[in-house]
């Protein structure tokens, strides 16, 4: 028997990290941390740790990789097998949390010697997309590119027997990455993103949504503020941004800019004309990086609307409090916050108006980089599982889909929390 323990993601936003249990192996799915607070971090039963046999991490975010140097402190002695672009992002990533952790006042339930004891197996060395590789005599990985962030991917693991797919955090629906179907591979268990819930619009409807509240803020005179991570979505909509709003001016933090150079590298995990767009914009005369808050300040001063491009969706970072704290003084400027927004942040508090009155305008129009109910839908029928587990949305969220899902004839769904448990 394989038993799945939810050690966190399922029932929440956040700290995916998902153990299973066979009578020979014991393997892990991603360690990631709940970024609220000094944040969350996953169950961990210490004294499972040092007997796992391999760990596997999806990708680089925090919500997935800032858990993994526990493993170490635990004992783990192993590696993790991941892809070349995820290991070189990770360091940016566990050095944005500690200034994170350090902001709120916290310390780290880690040392530094446990984040360099880290080491990692390539998956790109061992086969390519959509291939089989043997990891030991009953452990059999196939793996395909997630389309969520350069280096994310989904798993297709054979355990003793048993078929186990985790999606990862998935999106057929990037500009920039493109991602491998997992389509005709069948498993006894899944877990699949479903971070949107009940949402069901495609990204093509969303960017419209975008496109015109941009549109109302610039025609009105404004300067329109776009929190984004320094990685992934950040790059896209900078992009998008740059195309469809080629008459303004266009202000892009350094490490945006910085992060769409390093895509660049990164080709093997891009779409067919992504490297021409990209190019495009990294070539172009609207866009101005500034080098300090001298040259920002200048630029904001000038009776020119524009978009700015800042680092932290949540907002948490001195730099994108800067921004808001210029900008909140008129009502012909605007925020709009494209990502999730975790509870305690600095952008949910501004979105639900629970700080200082603003007089520009804040409000949330989603950038999909996740699953929604049809996209959920279309990954069951492509991806036909016995059991299926639905993650990385709140419990009560979860539930309703479950049960659109069971009334669509879907079976074997399951809504769990941290700390579940599940035989197959």
């Amino acid at each position: 028997m394989i038993k799945l323990n939810i050690w966190g993601g399922a029932g929440e936003h956040g700290r995916s990290c998902y153990f299973f249990s066979g009578e020979q192996n014991r393997i892990m799915f991603d360690c990631g941390v709940k970024k609220e607070g000094e944040g969350i971090y996953p169950l961990l039963v210490a004294e499972e740790v040092p007997q796992l046999t391999v760990v596997f991490l999806s990708h680089a975010h925090e919500d997935h990789s800032i858990g993994l140097p526990l493993l170490y402190k635990h004992g783990y002695k192993g590696d993790i097998w991941t892809t070349r672009a995820t290991a070189e992002q990770l360091k940016n990533y566990f050095d944005s949390w500690r200034r994170h952790v350090i902001r709120r006042g916290g310390e780290l339930p880690y040392e530094d010697e446990h984040v360099g004891a880290i080491t990692y197996r390539f998956l790109e060395d061992y086969a390519s997309p959509g291939e089989w590789f043997e990891l030991s005599d009953d452990l059999k990985l196939k793996w395909g590119r997630s389309g969520h962030l350069a280096g994310s991917v989904w798993f297709m693991l054979e355990m003793e027997e048993r078929r186990l797919f985790f999606s990862g955090d998935y999106s057929s629906e990037s500009q920039l990455l493109d991602a491998d179907s997992p389509k005709d591979l069948m498993a006894d268990l899944s877990i699949v993103d479903n971070a949107y819930g009940m949402e069901n619009d495609t990204q093509q409807v969303k960017l419209e949504q975008l496109k015109q509240a941009a549109e109302r803020v610039l025609e009105a005179g404004g300067h329109l503020l776009l929190p984004v991570p320094t990685l992934g979505r950040g790059q896209e909509l900078l992009v998008w941004a740059s195309e469809h709003f080629f008459e303004y001016e266009i202000i892009v933090e350094k490490e945006i800019w910085r992060g769409l150079e390093r895509m660049k590298n990164w080709s093997e995990w891009l779409r067919v004309d992504a490297l021409r767009r990209m190019d495009k914009v990294l070539n172009s005369s609207n866009v101005t990086v500034p080098s300090d808050d001298q040259e920002r300040m200048q630029l904001l001063a000038r009776d020119m609307p524009s978009i700015i491009f800042t680092g932290d969706g949540m907002m948490e970072s001195p730099r994108a409090r800067w921004y808001y704290d210029q900008l909140s003084q008129s009502s012909k400027h605007a925020v709009i916050l494209t990502g999730h927004t975790a509870r305690g942040s600095f952008a949910r508090k501004i979105l639900d108006e629970e700080t200082n009155v603003s007089e520009c305008s804040v409000q949330h129009i989603c950038y999909k980089v996740h699953q929604g109910l049809l996209d959920v839908s279309m990954m069951l029928n492509e991806v036909p599982s016995k059991q299926v587990v639905l993650v990385h949305a709140p419990k009560e969220e979860t539930d309703l889909v479950v049960a659109r899902l069971l009334g669509e004839g879907h079976k074997g769904l399951h809504s769990l929390h941290p700390g579940a448990e599940l035989n197959l």
